[in-house]
């Protein structure tokens, strides 16, 4: 699960949106909400998935992960190559700057609940972090933890994907003056390169989801 958490971590998106949330008239509720709704809505996300992949056998009793998981698995790495393709043909070219989501746009307007219910939307409806969280959740479905190991895997799997929420919270609160410096720096940069960023995260999954499924179903 550790390379699919790492993917929704450092989604340049929900960085940015957090960063540019912290510099609202409202920054610090609108910060500290949008995180909290991140996290929460990824743990619901990731705990309904894992339930259903163990109480669905994803495991079988010999240790070996079910036939229908890497079925899946090659199924979620070829979309990930797809978007993987896509996202670098989408990219803006020359010194072209890719157009701001329009709900960006409208962010000096936005309250704490609003600022929650946009982080859950994108936590669990955009589809690349869609994509991935089911991917390590089902991951640890398959696994032959117990259930203990399971909620520890999952906690941790929450934990590292919501890194792109909970950071920047964290400068922003803890970081004093240089904060808004500092958070200025990443935003300029995960904008300037948020295409090579995913194109590159989604095709190493890709390949190791479906190098993984193909290795998985031969044996």
């Amino acid at each position: 699960m550790l390379a699919s958490a790492v993917g929704i971590a450092i989604s340049p998106l929900p960085l940015i949106a957090v960063i540019l949330m912290l510099a609202t008239p409202k920054g610090r509720s609108n910060g500290i909400a949008f995180a909290a709704g991140w996290t929460v809505s990824l743990a619901v996300l990731v705990t309904v998935i894992v339930l259903a992949g163990s109480g669905a056998d994803a495991g079988q009793d010999d240790g070996r992960p079910a036939d229908w998981t890497f079925w899946l698995k090659l199924a979620l790495g070829a979309l990930f190559l797809v978007m993987g393709v896509q996202q670098w043909r989408g990219r803006p070219r020359g010194d072209h700057e890719a157009p701001q989501p329009r709900w960006m746009q409208v962010l000096d307007h936005v309250t704490p609940g609003k600022a929650a219910g946009l982080a859950a939307a994108l936590a669990v409806a955009n589809p690349k972090n869609l994509v991935l969280a089911v991917g390590g959740a089902v991951s640890i479905a398959s696994s032959t933890a117990g259930s203990g190991g399971k909620a520890v895997a999952a906690g941790l799997m929450v934990l590292i994907a919501s890194l792109c929420a909970t950071l920047p919270l964290a400068v922003y609160l803890f970081g004093g003056r240089r904060s808004a410096t500092v958070l200025g720096e990443w935003k300029a940069w995960m904008s300037r390169h948020n295409s090579a960023i995913m194109t590159v995260v989604l095709v190493v999954l890709g390949t190791k989801y479906v190098g993984d499924a193909i290795s998985g179903l031969s044996t």
